[in-house]
């Protein structure tokens, strides 16, 4: 086997065909050289080719800007691209080289062309594009999302627990029953004791050590909520974005399902009329 056609073989979409149908699809590979920072393909262009990592990396990322995540980082021998070949859509991701890199691309006329003489070659790969759209459906109906509250509670120390205890029970009308309770006492035995009362200027640094304390406390407590909120976020935006992408997948997927089985039926349709017309 040759060492393009190797390469095909190792593509989940080809791995079935057999020695002489991976060495006639490679005969329409052609190689490309990239400087690193220079992009292969943008988000929402148009699409037709898939590519093969023969030299350097690739970054595949979603979004623009400040906003795009890296999704996968790809280096030699790994593919990327594959599903244009099938329906000629716009990019879901973006391609970047990350190094110096070689790429070798088939088009999809080169694809079109090896299903039009090899219709069994393009059954296995409709039977291997079959198992990936079941593969995402199992994905699609799996949790993906984290409890990140019970992740974030379980590294707490013993003095961040009693701050979050402290500041629930500032927050409460317990405290404040507590606090009046405690201030008419105070009061009374200012008012109707005999003896040595308690003053009020005692009462005053009370108050003030009991606000000095509280205070940090409670904020060392609202920083910890705004951790939990900022966690909750990132992981909704997380699984939103899995979301988009899995259902864009399997979108996908299906639209490739639904043009191979008609260019099937054309092949199957064309063979049937021909072999009438020689009988």
């Amino acid at each position: 086997m040759e060492p393009r056609s190797e390469l095909l073989a190792h593509i989940s979409l080809f791995e079935s065909l057999t020695r002489d149908e991976l060495d006639t699809l490679a005969k329409g590979l052609e190689e490309k050289t990239l400087a690193p920072g220079a992009t292969v393909f943008k988000q929402g262009e148009e699409g037709g080719e898939m590519y093969i990592v023969l030299d350097g990396a690739v970054d595949i990322a979603v979004g623009e800007g400040q906003a795009a995540i890296t999704v996968a980082s790809l280096f030699p021998g790994q593919y990327f691209g594959e599903l244009s070949l099938f329906d000629g859509m716009s990019r879901s991701a973006t391609a970047v080289a990350t190094k110096p890199t070689r790429l070798l691309w088939l088009g999809r006329d080169d694809l079109v062309r090896f299903v039009g003489s090899n219709p069994e070659g393009a059954m296995r790969i409709l039977a291997e594009m079959s198992n990936r759209m079941r593969k995402t459906n199992d994905l699609m109906t799996s949790q993906v999302s984290r409890n990140v509250i019970l992740e974030h509670e379980e590294r707490l120390s013993l003095g961040d627990r009693i701050a979050d205890k402290v500041a629930s029970f500032g927050g409460s009308w317990a405290f404040i029953s507590c606090f009046l309770g405690v201030l008419l006492l105070w009061l009374l035995a200012n008012i109707f004791v005999p003896y040595d009362r308690p003053g009020f200027m005692l009462l005053n640094l009370i108050l003030a050590v009991v606000a000095a304390g509280q205070a940090p406390v409670i904020m060392m407590s609202q920083n910890r909520q705004e951790t939990k909120a900022n966690l909750l976020a990132e992981n909704d935006y997380r699984v939103n974005l899995k979301n988009e992408i899995g259902i864009g997948g399997l979108q996908r997927g299906q639209a490739e399902l639904l043009q191979r089985l008609a260019m099937i039926e054309k092949k199957v349709d064309h063979m049937a009329r021909a072999q009438g017309m020689t009988t």
